[in-house]
This record gives structure tokens, C-alpha cells and sequence, in this order.
């Protein structure tokens, strides 16, 4: 997922017809971008500022990429409107001189970081001791993967923006307004977090600490905030600029709006009150909020949602041991405000979905393509990749074969398309390789085969002959015939709500499908079993029927 780095290598009038189509596009990036092209109508400037943020408290986690991966798609979308005669920035801001507030489950050496406490992240021990810090180890594991994807973007460190001074013309103005943004922020809070709320955290000049006390004074000609050490009892008067002090991290958020001029922001479901707020502070410096929307949160297997300190959820390294970048990417574009589990068992899915979609884009026109994914998820420029297997067939061979051989799978792809490899398809080379994984952690472990019961082993002794009777190069579409006659009379799998169906000539139900994958390989479901019998063998698909008939799959399992 790259951007082009100057305009768009497309001639001048294929960028104006771009143009047109995109200004009623109903894809979602450009329905937000469209709200960038409203907001330099009333207030123009020359440059556009995404931003993305992230709190390097524990290991970056996949939601963290897709708020990038996803602002990136919003950015690419404004620039096709503008035709990129504005300039835009993408910044990958991190709250690293947050305090450590609890220990992450998911990380060694949890002694040093119980020690550690309270301090920025940028002055907690990296407890894996290969930075200098467990703020940078983070924010160097963020920006490793951003660069692996080809991400134009600058990275920002609140460490830096807070010591070198970036912030401190508006951390001023933030003082100077201090009543009008507590009366914006403790409405929202509980009586006991109010008794004691500051805007500003003091960072203890005694022990490094960022502290959440009490302000007893502030003095905004003096550019000060006072309060009382909580272990000495020593009155600490504080300038709020050089980073001596950090914001809590609603009006740090609206801080850095004002401070850097950001015009688009988006952020998760959980945090639409915290824009809500956030966006009267600005207002309230003078400000004028960012754009954006709230996205549906990402849960893991037991519908949790998936948190950087509890480590739940898939990993960005987990995802790319068993599929490409392109399907997270296509993970992230879809549905972006509705609420998806994010498991291993969404992989296979999200890869097929996103060759399906290459396959239609060279036949698509302007508007059509402007509405498919991979246009988005590859800055307009999509590959041409010729997939002759999907994800889940290599899978099910795989299963069919329990194997976990590549070259077993390349066997049986030989037969399906003659002179196929590695070398003249680079892409289903880099499937193969992800199917073998994929099944040796996830499949193999969880194949559950099914005894058949009296109507299915009828059923297979059935399709047994009529296989037997059928050429052994027939095509998928003939097995899928003879699948259908096979399971037609047989009253367990007559659908009769099917399209076409009658009494005399009943439509097949998903039963029998299903049926065929719990009994001869193990799994709840799976593709067009007649484009699977075709690659696999029919010889083959007759060896699994008598094993199942002898009893041996479950037997096996």
C-alpha cells in the first residue's frame, strides 16, 4: 500500500475525469474527503495536515496501523479531488511523554517497568534492552511496520514537541484560558477526579515523574503552575513551557490541534466524547477542530475489544505470517464504522476477497472503480495479478491432503493449470506459502471429521459412482453437474425456496455441501466443491469417500 510521491502519473485529462467521478463517489474516503474540500471553502490554506495518533504504552497492535492505513485512503481520496494542487502531510504523532501508568501484560521484565512507574515513556528502561527507552522501542516497532508499507508520513514525538519548545506558544494560551477549559472539562468527570483536576500534569523536577496533583496556583503573565509536592509537601512552582509540564491528554489533544493547524483526525468509537470535548478546547484557544470520523472498535475472538497493553487480538506480525498486506489493508477499508471481529478466522476470507476484487477492476468503468477497494488500498495504481486458485481452495488441498508440503500443492495446481510455478506466478507462490502455514497452526489442529450416518453414506456411495462414471479431466463445472444430480432426489437436501426450483426438479440446499467438507475433510465449510474435485483429482476425492465410508477420517481424528 504506496503512494505515488508527486501528482498522479495518469495524463491530464484522465486526472480531470478522475476529478468528476470522485465528487459523487460513495466510497467513504471520499465522502471525508469531501469534507476537507468544504472546509478549505470557508477557511482556505495552502496545505492540508492529516494526523494519526498513538500511545506507545504497550506494543503497536493492528488498529493502530489501520488508522493509518485508513487516513492515508482519506488523504489519497483529497488529493484525486483537488487533482493535488494543495499540498498534504500525514503525521504519525506519539503521546511518548505520557506517564507509565500500568504495567503491559504482554512484555518482559515487568520488574523494571513496575519500578519505572509514572515516568514518560521516553525515560522508562526498555524492557526488551534494545532502545534507549520503551517509549522508542515502541514507537521504532510503529514506524518499522508504517515503512514496510510504504506509508508517506512524518513521524512526531511528544517528547520532542514538548522540549524543544513546538508547543509552548500554545501550551500559553492554554494558560491563559485555564477557567474556561476547566468549566469544558469537569462537567465530564466524577466528583472525586474534579476535587483535584488540572489540565496540567507537573513533571516532578525531584523524581521525573509526571504527577497528577492538585494545581494550588497558576499565574498566566508568569507563564507558571504551582502545586504541592506530594511526598515532601514542598510548594514547586513550574513553567508550563520546556517541557516541565504535560497536558492531560483531552486538552494535550485539542493542544495539538491548535498548535500544529491539524485538519483531519480520525478515532475510534470508544472516544466520541473525548472529540467532543477535545474539539471545545480548541475552540476554545482559538482553534478551528479537525475533521473526522469515529471508526467501530476491532474485538478479538471472545468479542473483547483489543487493547496494545493486554495483547489480545491478532498481532500486525501474525497477520503477515499467514497472509499479505494487501488483505489487512482491505480488512481495514471494509466497513470501517461497523464492529468486526479481528481473529486468524478472518484471514482466508479477507485474502480471497481482495484477489475477487483485483479480478473486477480492469473491467470496471471510472465510477465502479472508484468504489472498489483495491483502488484505495494501492493509491489508484492496482496490480494486474493472474490468481488461478483462491486462498480457500489451497487451503482445502491442503486439508484434503494433509499436507503441509509445498510442493504437494504446486502438484496438484500443475494439473488444474498446466506450467504454473513459482516463477510465472509470484503471487500464488506467496499463497501457497502463507496456505501451508496457515494450515499447519490453524486447520490441522481444528479438523473435526464426522462419522456418516445412514442417508450420507448412501449419499457418497451415490456420488462415488457417478464421479466414477465422469472422464478424469472433466471440469469443475460438470463435477458441480453431477454434485448437484447426485444430492437432487434425495429429500434431506431438497430446497424447494431455491430460484427455479420445482417439485418435479428441486434446487440443492447448503447441507449437502457442507456435508461433503464435515465428513471428507474435517471442516465446517468450504468452496465450490466441483472446482475443488477438479484440482484435487477425482481418483482422489473417490479415495477420501472410501476412507470415509471405512471409517478411517474419523477414525484418524
Amino acid at each position: 500500500m504506496t503512494e505515488a510521491t508527486s501528482a498522479f502519473a495518469v495524463p491530464a485529462e484522465l486526472a480531470g475525469e478522475l476529478k468528476r467521478v470522485a465528487e459523487t463517489a460513495n466510497a467513504w474516503p471520499f465522502e471525508e474527503a469531501r469534507k476537507l474540500v468544504e472546509r478549505l471553502k470557508r477557511k482556505p490554506k495552502d496545505e492540508v495536515l492529516f494526523e494519526t495518533g498513538y500511545g506507545p504504552s504497550g506494543l503497536p497492535h493492528i488498529g493502530t496501523f489501520g488508522e493509518v492505513a485508513r487516513t492515508t485512503m482519506v488523504r489519497h481520496a483529497f488529493r484525486i479531488l483537488t487533482e493535488d494542487k494543495i499540498r498534504t502531510r500525514l503525521v504519525a504523532f506519539s503521546d511518548d511523554m505520557d506517564g507509565l501508568r500500568k504495567v503491559p501484560d504482554n512484555v518482559p521484565n515487568k520488574e523494571m517497568l513496575q519500578a519505572a512507574l509514572g515516568l514518560p515513556l521516553t525515560k522508562v528502561p526498555d524492557p526488551f534492552g534494545t532502545y534507549p527507552s520503551f517509549g522508542e522501542h515502541n514507537n521504532a516497532r510503529l514506524r518499522a511496520f508504517l515503512d514496510a508499507f510504504g506509508f508517506q508520513y512524518e513521524f512526531m514525538s511528544a517528547t520532542q514537541c514538548y522540549l524543544s519548545g513546538a508547543f509552548d506558544a500554545t501550551l500559553l494560551k492554554v494558560l491563559a484560558n485555564y477557567e474556561r477549559i476547566m468549566e469544558i472539562m469537569l462537567p465530564s468527570l466524577r466528583e472525586e477526579r474534579a476535587a483535584s483536576y488540572s489540565p496540567f500534569l507537573p513533571v516532578c523536577p525531584r523524581t521525573g515523574r509526571v504527577l497528577q496533583v492538585p494545581i494550588v496556583a497558576h499565574d498566566a503573565a508568569a507563564g507558571t503552575i504551582s502545586y504541592d509536592d506530594p511526598e515532601t509537601a514542598e510548594r514547586v512552582t513550574l513553567p508550563v513551557t520546556g517541557g516541565h509540564c504535560k497536558l492531560q491528554w483531552k486538552p494535550d489533544w485539542a493542544m495539538r490541534w491548535v498548535a500544529m493547524g491539524v485538519d483531519y483526525e480520525m478515532a475510534g468509537k470508544d472516544l466520541i466524547d473525548s472529540v467532543k470535548l477535545s474539539a471545545k478546547i480548541a475552540t476554545a484557544l482559538g482553534g478551528d477542530p479537525p475533521e473526522g470520523f469515529n471508526y467501530e472498535l476491532f474485538l478479538d475472538e471472545k468479542g473483547q475489544k483489543i487493547s496494545k497493553s493486554k495483547g489480545n487480538g491478532l498481532s500486525i506480525e501474525e497477520w503477515l505470517t499467514y497472509a499479505s498486506p494487501e488483505s489487512l489493508a482491505l480488512f481495514m477499508y471494509q466497513s470501517p464504522r461497523s464492529g468486526k471481529r479481528l481473529y486468524f478466522d478472518v484471514i482466508p476470507r479477507n485474502v480471497d476477497d481482495y484477489f475477487n476484487f483485483l479480478a473486477k477492476y480492469p473491467d470496471q468503468d471510472w465510477k465502479q472503480r472508484l468504489g472498489n477497494p483495491v483502488w484505495h488500498i494501492h493509491a489508484g495504481h492496482p496490480p494486474v495479478v493472474d490468481m488461478p486458485v483462491s486462498f480457500t481452495m489451497l487451503l482445502n488441498l491442503a486439508s484434503a491432503s494433509n499436507t503441509e508440503d509445498e510442493g504437494v500443492l504446486w502438484g496438484f495446481l500443475n494439473r488444474h493449470v498446466p506450467g504454473v510455478s513459482a516463477a510465472t506466478h509470484p503471487k500464488l507462490a506467496e499463497l501457497v506459502g502463507y496456505a501451508v502455514k496457515y494450515f499447519h497452526d490453524f486447520v490441522k489442529p481444528n479438523k473435526v471429521f464426522r462419522v456418516p450416518d445412514a442417508v450420507e453414506r448412501e449419499a457418497l456411495q451415490t456420488l462415488d459412482a457417478a464421479l466414477a462414471a465422469l472422464p478424469a479431466q472433466a471440469s469443475g463445472e460438470d463435477i458441480q453437474t453431477a454434485l448437484y444430480d447426485v444430492a437432487r432426489p434425495i429429500p434431506r437436501y431438497q430446497d424447494l425456496k431455491a430460484k427455479g426450483a420445482t417439485p418435479e426438479r428441486p434446487g440443492v440446499s447448503i447441507e449437502w455441501f457442507n456435508t461433503l467438507y464435515q465428513v471428507l475433510l474435517g471442516l465446517e465449510r468450504g468452496p465450490r466443491f466441483g472446482s475443488f474435485v477438479e484440482i484435487y483429482g477425482i481418483a482422489e476425492t473417490r479415495a477420501l469417500i472410501a476412507k470415509a465410508l471405512a471409517g478411517e477420517l474419523a477414525g484418524a481424528a
